[in-house]
């Protein structure tokens, strides 16, 4: 059986003992990936910059456990209202993933009323 690794990469992003992502063999599941800025826990007003730092450190992370965003399988979202906040997330989903015939599944939730973030991620990838 294959040894679990840890992948953080060039930064882990979590306060508590957790790593970025976990790899076991050549499937990589990643922690909880917020749209705080790169290299930080500062949390961007924007709507848009959260999504686009989540997608920034879904790229980094999948690149740190040694695949690319080809790998990935299935990207769970959770937003504060998916009726209006879908677009944003849509753009920023084709220019990750542009082939039509070739995206991961994905899967929206609602994020609690409380929080402070407005997007929030987490991804099932199988290193080929």
């Amino acid at each position: 059986m294959a040894k679990r690794q840890s992948v953080n990469g060039s930064r882990a992003r979590h306060e508590n003992p957790i790593p970025n992502a976990s790899r076991v063999g050549n499937v990589v599941m990643s922690s909880v990936i917020g749209g705080a800025n790169p290299g930080s826990r500062e949390l961007p007003a924007s709507l848009d910059q959260q999504i686009a730092n989540v997608f920034h450190h879904i790229r980094h992370d999948i690149e740190a456990a040694g695949g690319s965003v080809d790998d990935i399988v299935k990207v769970t979202f959770w937003v504060k209202d998916p009726s209006t906040q879908r677009a944003a997330l849509n753009a920023e989903w084709v220019k990750m993933f542009p082939d039509a015939d070739a995206r991961p599944a994905r899967h929206t939730l609602t994020l609690p009323p409380d929080s402070r973030a407005q997007v929030q991620a987490d991804f099932t990838a199988v290193i080929t």
